[in-house]
């Protein structure tokens, strides 16, 4: 099927409909702004019908037996598989993601949904003692109702059903907004593939739209009880603002700033490919990016000759070339962004040991090194293929260094003593830390979050379960209560 004609609609109790709003959203392609599709943007109205429609489906879903969920969410992994090269090639197109990061994304994802299909059953109930003779008390694992998920461009295929398998598999019921840059890969996609697994009408609903159209109608709405949020930080902190005057749960993963610490006695070859993959893979345009690469002074010059040697050796341009490394960023006004960046921190004082050029939304690669330590460059995210190198003097230093923002996602520290390095990572204030390893990673089962600005919460695994449930007590007085009045 062509995914981007059949699927550039919104999806809303099990119909293909056309937006009811004002204007269309147009799904470019990042790379030669090849037209992919062109879409009408929800209006209030469909938010509400989308709602509405979870709403009722959920109530039946919930009382299912969660062997019958489960087998809805074992049919959606075969048919990922069945379509993996279809979903991979969707995702070179709408992202400008290079091939090996799409069959990345496509790779996590699948377990992702295993994971999902053993999270039907992962709910438990229990019975608890009580200073009352006679009482029992009973403590029931219940889906919340109906999510929202709000899902970046980034990894749209990954980290919308990072929240939508495991919701419905708990028994919930799903509204998901794309980002507009990926409204098919991120939105009507998935809805199509659960549609074909033979998910109930009205369980998952999609909204491709924009805050210009509905405002806040998404998570103001009086139906979902959590919104599931990916996206950047100034977005984050709006929604969970208006979430929490709405009585709403919120998960939040945000932007960051990651660090990746080099230590003196680091394999320094090693450290290179890990700084190279985890500053560069998909052009940086990943909330757990190595932003910094701080150098222990005594690995400094080495360090940064191999690096620069190899980052300059990076190919850009399409990314439908299998050859190709750094693809395009995803629109235009980030690549100006970014370049501008590149241009303040020069101007600021820093020394440019790699210089990329900007063509369209290409951006080749940058090396920087010397920025003053006073800028504020050093503390917020720089989305996309742009590297600070920054030297240290000792452990403590590289800490305070790494933790002079205020972000905290992820980070990694590389040494030759592993408990050196687990040391070191327990003072980083970030939610997750990887020693010897890149600063990109994610597994199904293991806390996903950040610290600080870089998010609310947490998902995978037992996370996800809490996340998504919630409890209700239900108390059996066996025998009669003695009331003191």
């Amino acid at each position: 099927m062509s995914f981007f004609a059949d699927l550039a609609y919104q999806f809303i109790d099990g119909e293909w409909r056309a937006g009811s709003g004002s204007w269309d959203i147009i799904d470019f392609n990042p790379y030669d702004q090849e037209k992919l599709a062109s879409i009408t943007v929800a209006g209030v109205d469909q938010v509400d019908a989308a709602y509405r429609a979870a709403e009722r489906a959920q109530r039946d879903w919930a009382l299912r037996n969660p062997y019958e969920r489960r087998q809805v969410t074992e049919r959606l992994l075969r048919l990922i598989e069945e379509r993996e090269g279809e979903i991979v090639e969707a995702l070179v197109l709408e992202l400008g993601g290079t091939r090996v990061k799409a069959e990345y994304e496509v790779r996590l994802a699948k377990e992702f949904v295993r994971e999902a299909i053993q999270l039907a059953l992962r709910p438990q109930g229990r019975i608890l003692p009580s200073p009352v003779d006679g009482k029992e008390n009973r403590v029931y694992t219940r889906p919340v109702g109906v999510i929202g998920v709000v899902s970046p461009f980034n990894f749209p295929f990954l980290i919308s059903l990072k929240s939508v398998a495991p919701a419905l598999a708990l028994g919930n019921a799903v509204v998901v907004k794309p980002n507009q840059n990926t409204p098919i890969t991120g939105g009507g996609l998935i809805a199509k593939l659960f549609q074909d697994a033979g998910l109930p009408d009205g369980l998952l609903n999609v909204l491709i739209t924009d805050i210009a159209e509905i405002g806040d109608a998404l998570i103001e709405h009086p139906v979902p009880r959590v919104i599931s949020f990916a996206g950047s930080d100034k977005v984050g902190r709006h929604v969970a603002s208006v979430s929490a005057g709405h009585f709403k749960r919120v998960v939040l993963e945000l932007s960051g700033n990651s660090a990746l610490i080099v230590m003196d006695d680091a394999d320094v070859d090693y450290a290179v490919d890990a700084a190279v993959f985890s500053r560069f893979v998909y052009q940086g345009q990943v909330c757990m990016a190595a932003n910094r690469v701080l150098l222990d002074r005594a690995v400094e010059a080495e360090f940064t000759e191999k690096f620069v040697a190899k980052v300059a050796a990076l190919r850009t341009g399409d990314p439908r070339d299998p050859r190709t490394q750094i693809g395009p960023l995803i629109n235009t006004f980030q690549a100006e962004a970014l370049t501008s960046l590149v241009d303040r921190a020069i101007a600021e004082g820093a020394t440019a040991l790699l210089r990329g050029r900007t063509e369209g939304n290409l951006v080749e690669p940058s090396v920087l090194a010397g920025l003053p330590a006073d800028s504020a460059l050093h503390g917020q995210e720089l989305f996309g293929p742009v590297a600070l190198l920054v030297p240290f003097d000792g452990e403590d230093e590289a800490v305070r260094i790494a933790n002079d923002t205020p972000y905290g996602l992820s980070g990694a520290v590389h040494t030759a003593n592993v408990e050196r390095g687990a040391r070191i990572a327990q003072r980083i204030e970030t939610g997750m830390v990887h020693v010897n390893d890149g600063t990109v990673h994610d597994e199904p089962q293991v806390a996903f979050g950040g610290e600080k600005f870089s998010g609310i919460g947490r998902l995978n695994g037992e996370s996800t379960v809490e996340a998504f449930t919630t409890q209700k007590w239900v108390s059996i007085q066996h025998g009669r209560t003695s009331f003191p009045f």
